[in-house]
């Protein structure tokens, strides 16, 4: 997306972006010799190399010199290379089953996309009676179909699709007003500055919702199911057990925080009304191709949440409940969706299909398949090495030695945030995940809760342009000032992280997961 019409600030983030791009370059290769020769006895030599090459990783997953999925890809070659594992097990997380639930999830988002689909629920919630012509109602829709949609598409795909919606809405505001004898100006007008944060505040809450909503949520199921297979497992609507009550209750903060210092100054938008009705009128009449995404779309939900039904009917060790579970695992029912797409015929004679293969690559985000993959290798390597429990051991030195699982808590979802505000959160994640796991294994606490926390803590990224690529996008309209993106993504983050994500890690997570 061009970002010329706001070219102050956009060229200062790139020099901002140059310098830390070239200082990482630097400093990532000097980290890693120095730890290299560092003497560590309490390190086995596999481990001590493998830290080594972690504190070049980490360093440039922040720093970027070179695109995040490289360096992924760099981490496990450098571990065969120096001898930390042979190429079958740094390479094998690459076919991690996590890496195809992701996987049909891209497929899946991009079929709506293609189809149209996401665009008409986004419409379809907008038009609604109750909407209107109210400033406030328009701001509530706004957030509400940016939610939903993200809880299952790109968090980005979605910004980019709300983005000239809310951009249209504003331009319909300015000649409302104009044509009432009053000029504003949207760049210095507080209701324009709301409404673009809300689009992209809400597009990352909605992340939360399900473990394909956000990269950091299925990240996080794969770093559990491999430094902690003894954990009980997470399905995917207990996931959205709690990833929905995280969800409404960021999105209720977010609302009222922004409707607060951005207010409306009209109590209607004349033409409003019009403007999101003759948008959803080109829409047409529900196609073939939609009615058989809506159709690939369902058959992947009820396979996800099948095992927590029959979990309730027959009981959790039931032998219906271990044989579905053998035959349609999550990452398969993804799966199963996404290809209908390919089966699902739009016009059988011409042997049109839902999607075509080309579409369909290129809905998949292969840079954070090879992220994930990266990460994952990388922390299940920590954890054959014993260089997780090393880390460990200096995190619980750290603390005091039996620190309280409260304090615990907050202080890797702090973290996590901290650096998800100036590196993307995948790379966040990739850092945090396995520390965290393997240290509330070194402390004696169950590792679900925090891996849940970190999880939830990185989509909290409010404050900076960089943190997360709706920021970007939205920022790069002019109408966000740094300053109040800043301050009220400050407000959002305190309130997520210690008045919603705590609590609900350490009481709904703990009770539904009996740990």
């Amino acid at each position: 997306m061009s970002t010329d019409t706001h070219p102050l600030p956009v060229q200062s983030g790139n020099r901002f972006d140059n310098r830390r791009r070239a200082f990482g370059a630097f400093l990532g290769p000097l980290l890693a010799i120095v730890v290299w020769w560092l003497p560590i006895e309490s390190l086995s030599v596999p481990a001590h190399r493998l830290l080594s090459i972690m504190s070049l990783v980490a360093v440039w997953w922040i720093t970027e010199p070179v695109p995040i999925p490289v360096t992924s890809l760099l981490g496990p070659a450098l571990c065969v290379i120096l001898g930390v594992a042979p190429m079958s097990e740094a390479f094998s997380n690459f076919a991690n089953p996590m890496i195809f639930l992701f996987m049909g999830g891209f497929l899946l988002a991009k079929g709506m996309m293609v189809n149209g689909l996401d665009k008409r629920i986004a419409y379809g919630i907008m038009s609604m009676k109750w909407v209107g012509d109210s400033p406030r109602r328009i701001f509530l829709a706004i957030g509400i179909a940016c939610m939903i949609c993200s809880g299952w598409i790109s968090n980005t795909a979605t910004a980019a699709m709300m983005f000239p919606i809310a951009l249209g809405l504003l331009e319909a505001i300015r000649d409302m007003l104009a044509a009432n004898g009053k000029k504003i100006d949207l760049g210095n007008y507080k209701y324009a500055t709301g409404l673009m944060l809300m689009t992209a505040y809400a597009c990352s809450i909605g992340g939360v919702l399900t473990p394909i909503g956000t990269p950091p949520n299925i990240m996080m199921l794969g770093f559990l199911d491999q430094l902690a297979p003894d954990a009980p497992s997470i399905s995917f609507f207990t996931w959205m057990s709690w990833g929905f009550v995280a969800m409404i209750l960021y999105f209720i903060t977010a609302y009222f925080v922004l409707w607060r210092m951005f207010p409306a100054d009209v109590k209607h938008i004349k033409g409003a009304r019009e403007f999101i009705q003759s948008h959803s009128r080109e829409l047409g009449k529900w196609t073939r191709a939609q009615k058989n995404t809506i159709i690939a779309f369902g058959v992947a939900v009820v396979l996800w949440i099948a095992p927590s039904v029959l979990s309730i009917i027959f009981g959790p060790h039931s032998d219906i409940m271990k044989s579905f579970d053998n035959h349609f695992p999550e990452g398969i029912a993804a799966m199963i969706g996404a290809l209908l797409l390919f089966f699902l015929p739009v016009n059988a004679k011409e042997g049109k299909m839902t999607m075509t293969w080309k579409e369909g690559v290129s809905g998949i985000d292969w840079g954070t398949l090879l992220l994930f993959g990266g990460g994952l290798a990388l922390g299940g390597l920590m954890y054959t090495t014993g260089l997780s429990d090393w880390i460990g051991s200096g995190v619980k030195d750290i603390l005091g030695g039996n620190p309280s699982e409260i304090v615990f808590v907050a202080l890797f979802c702090v973290m996590a945030l901290l650096l998800s505000e100036f590196t993307s959160h995948t790379a966040a994640i990739n850092l945090m995940g396995t520390i965290s796991i393997g240290t509330a294994m070194s402390l004696g606490f169950s590792p679900i809760p925090i891996a849940v926390g970190v999880a939830l803590s990185s989509s909290l990224g409010f404050m900076m342009p960089v943190s997360t690529p709706p920021n970007a996008i939205v920022y790069a309209s002019g109408y966000v000032p740094i300053t109040k993106m800043i301050k009220s993504g400050g407000i959002v983050d305190i309130i997520g992280i210690f008045v919603i994500t705590i609590p609900i890690v350490l009481l709904l997570v703990k009770a539904i997961m009996g740990v």
